[in-house]
Parts: structure tokens; sequence; C-alpha cells
């Protein structure tokens, strides 16, 4: 067992208490959040358009902020693409996730620091309660592939701008960075054909243990 996967283990054991105390309290660990949320939410626009206060709960919430579509929010987003502060969320964002959908074209959907550094931890912590429900560590000492989007990106208004697998691909922690594949110009590759011939190329040879991607990308890779 290499020093990788041993320290896995252990941090593995560690999530699985963290996420214990909060399946004990649910109701609580979620008012929390919607607590945290209201508190930011209310010194931007859109928290004072909804007379959102730090001091919402649920119902309210309900009431307040009714379900909507991309459409529907999209003046907050165009506000933002044109520069202003404090609309949907505290500041500017980090980034803006760029995504076709599967209606009215391009879409770009704000992505804060919180945002992000949650959607890392989401990631971690899937691997983290795999590894202690099966108590397989081995793929850490291994090769893995990230099958994901260019992780170039635009800028507009100071903001950058990319697809959110590309995105995230500029926050893979230090520890992985030796063991993740492919190359940093393969994955660049903009042709997506031309993108998994080389992925297959590169990898082929190598000792891989994990693979992560969308299903369809996944599917082209192993085809």
């Amino acid at each position: 067992m290499g020093l990788k996967s041993f320290a896995a283990k252990w941090l593995a054991r560690r999530e699985k208490s963290k996420v214990e105390l909060w399946l004990k309290k649910p109701q609580y660990a979620q008012n929390e959040t919607l607590s945290y949320l209201t508190s930011v939410l209310e010194t931007t626009d859109f928290g004072i358009d909804h007379g959102i206060t730090s001091n919402t709960n649920y119902d309210q919430w309900k009431t307040l902020v009714p379900l909507r579509d991309y459409e529907a929010l999209y003046p907050y987003v165009e506000r933002i693409l044109e520069g202003e502060l404090n609309v949907l969320w505290k500041g500017k964002p980090a980034y803006f996730c760029k995504t076709s959908g599967t209606t009215s074209g391009a879409k770009y959907i704000p992505m804060s620091d919180e945002g992000i550094e949650a959607q890392i931890k989401a990631a971690r912590s899937a691997l983290l309660l795999y590894i202690n429900e099966t108590g397989n560590s081995s793929f850490i000492d291994g090769k893995m592939i990230f099958l994901q989007g260019s992780p170039k990106l635009e800028k507009k208004q100071g903001i950058s701008i990319g697809r959110l697998s590309g995105i995230v691909a500029h926050h893979v922690p230090g520890y992985l960075q030796r063991n993740r594949m492919p190359s940093w110009e393969t994955n660049s590759i903009e042709d997506w054909e031309k993108k998994v011939d080389a992925i297959v190329d590169e990898t082929m040879s190598q000792d891989m243990r994990l693979i992560s991607g969308i299903p369809p990308w996944v599917q082209m890779y192993f085809e």
C-alpha cells in the first residue's frame, strides 16, 4: 500500500464521522445552510428585490423566491456580465460557467468561490466515502483520467468564462496533480474527436485506476 492510499483510508474514516454528525440532525444542517445563504443574499440586489433577510425561514423562502427558468433569471445574469457587483451574490463571481443547455442557446451560470469550493469538497467526500465503504484505496496510487472540457478560459469584465469541467481543472488538489491525466496540452484540444484520440494515445500504456467524466465521453474513450 502506497503512502497516499494509506493516508486516504485515515481521511476516509474522518469523512465518514463528519457525515454521520449531520446525518443525525439533517434539519439542523439544512437550516444552518439556509441561514448562511440568506445572510449573504440580504446584501445583494436579488435578496433586496425579493425581501430576503438573514431571518428568512424555509416557509418564507418558498413564498418569496418562486421557482423560475434561466430566462426569467437572465436579467440578473446580464447585469453581472455588464460588470455590476452584488447582484446574485456578494461581489462578483469567480467564474462564469458556459453551458449550451437544451434550450435557448448558450447560458452563463455565475460561479462563486464558495460554489467552486463546495464542488471540490463534494467530489473529495464522494471518493473518501467510497474508500470507507469498500476499503479500496489503491486507485489513489495509480493514474487517474479526468475527461473534461478545455481548461482554457476566456475573460469578460475581468471574470473567467469556460465549461464547468474546464474550470474545475484549475482546482484539482495538489496531491492529485502528479496522478492526473491527460496532460494540460491534450486537455486543451478543442476538437473533441481529436482530443479523445490524443487521450487514448497518452493513457494506453499507463497504470490507469480511475476515470471520471460524463457517461457519453467515458463510453467514447473506451470505444
